[in-house]
């Protein structure tokens, strides 16, 4: 199996690369994709850029060049219900282009031709990245002593809605209206749901796994800044490598 993994900022991306063994360095679309051996699962890593058409673009060229088997996206993402923190873990359920708006043609947030309003992620693969988190939470006590120090003491995951779109949520008026519009919508970011998409018409399947880095608020690009600098890239790595240990035992 190859596994294609995706993120939208070079931070959360750049200890995924720097650990990939026997690269093989490919470059397309303004892309760069890294090929090779992680932990010992074979897989292709990219930058994709942000939002939605880059995140998109990436995707399809991941699954008609590289052909991969199936899709991590991971990264940070903004904070939408009150129960999360920073450093929380949110698995997507059901993802949302909380920008799609075609009204009166056709329902708010519905793909065009598609008959959907979101992209459902199938149970199975929601479980075993669960345990992979659960896993990562559990046993990598060193990070965790980082976050800790860092006022990150007890990170917790759930899984949930997530809705994406072109627009960098950043404040209170602009996160009141998207609960309003989806209260499912448990946080935001600008790739998954467009990436979903893409899986949905190839037939690949997609794990969307998001770290919150900021409340979506007034102070979001501040928070969001600070937090993928420090840490981002080394929650993606620890979490890939749980995940990868599970899918050698399956």
């Amino acid at each position: 199996m190859l596994l294609g993994i995706m993120g939208a900022m070079p931070e959360e991306m750049d200890k995924i690369f720097a650990a990939i063994n026997d690269k093989e360095i490919i470059e397309r679309g303004s892309r760069i994709y890294y090929k090779g051996s992680l932990f010992g699962q074979n897989v292709v890593a990219v930058f994709s850029r942000w939002g939605k058409v880059a995140s998109a673009t990436t995707a399809t060229n991941m699954i008609l060049e590289f052909n991969v088997d199936r899709i991590i996206f991971t990264g940070v993402a903004g904070g939408i219900s009150p129960d999360l923190n920073v450093g929380d873990i949110v698995i997507a359920q059901r993802l949302y282009q909380h920008d799609m708006d075609a009204r009166p043609l056709m329902r708010r947030f519905e793909i065009p031709l598609t008959g959907k309003t979101s992209f459902e992620i199938p149970q199975q693969n929601i479980d075993t990245m669960a345990q992979a988190v659960h896993n990562f939470l559990k046993n990598d006590k060193t990070f965790r002593k980082i976050l800790a120090e860092q006022d990150i003491s007890h990170p917790k995951m759930i899984t949930g809605d997530i809705a994406s779109g072109d627009l960098f949520i950043s404040s209170s008026g602009m996160k009141n209206a998207l609960i309003k519009n989806l209260p499912s919508v448990v946080c935001a970011e600008m790739e998954g749901a467009a990436v979903a998409q893409v899986c949905d018409d190839y037939g690949v399947p997609l794990i969307v796994v998001r770290v919150i880095s900021d409340a979506a608020d007034e102070e979001a690009h501040v928070t969001a800044v600070s937090f993928v600098n420090q840490h981002a890239g080394d929650y993606s790595l620890s979490i890939l490598k749980e995940y990868i240990e599970l899918l050698k035992e399956l």
